[in-house]
């Protein structure tokens, strides 16, 4: 067994809500240990088997069938996480928002590069393999960017996204364990 980290894409947004002690019981449900959630935004801490292909697509399907609604799940190991952490595409200023954008799998140098178009004077991205990273020139509630634009590019429920503050914490966490 190893570590994963699971993204649950729209969790507690809008009718999405979801008590955190229901992620648990369905991933314990499957089988997975050790199993605790972060904040009440859909970030789930299992340990599992598996790759992580296979981790995403169970832990999805349980939690589609338990709440009856789409469950895009990402899943990351904590040496991912240290690494998207460690790898800084710009300069964070003051009163700037970073986050990751988690994918699948990395998407093609066209899609790519349709990614990093959207860039404008407030948002700069950067793609990084499966990741996204993300900067805001002051708070992500000014952005422009919709996930209607991200949708068109990569097609929809194809990425979630997370505050690297809330990141680096979590990261904390596990190694903390």
């Amino acid at each position: 067994m190893s570590t994963r980290v699971g993204f649950l894409r729209a969790v507690n947004v809008g009718r999405r809500r979801v008590a955190m002690s229901r992620v648990v019981a369905v991933c314990e449900g499957l089988g997975y240990e050790d199993v605790w959630t972060y904040v009440n935004s859909g970030n789930v801490v299992l340990d599992a088997t598996g790759t992580r292909a296979a981790v995403e697509r169970a832990v999805q399907t349980a939690l589609e069938e338990e709440l009856g609604f789409e469950c895009s799940t990402f899943v990351r190991t904590p040496t991912q996480l240290h690494a998207v952490l460690e790898d800084r595409p710009f300069e964070v200023a003051d009163g700037d928002t970073h986050f990751v954008t988690f994918l699948r799998s990395a998407p093609s140098a066209a899609d790519g590069g349709a990614l990093e178009a959207l860039s404008n004077k407030f948002d700069t991205i950067v793609v990084r393999g499966s990741d996204v990273h993300w900067r805001m020139r002051g708070k992500s509630t000014d952005s422009r960017l919709v996930t209607r634009d991200w949708e068109r590019i990569l097609g929809p429920a194809s990425s979630t996204s997370r505050n690297v503050t809330m990141l680096t914490k979590l990261v904390a966490k596990i190694d903390a364990r």
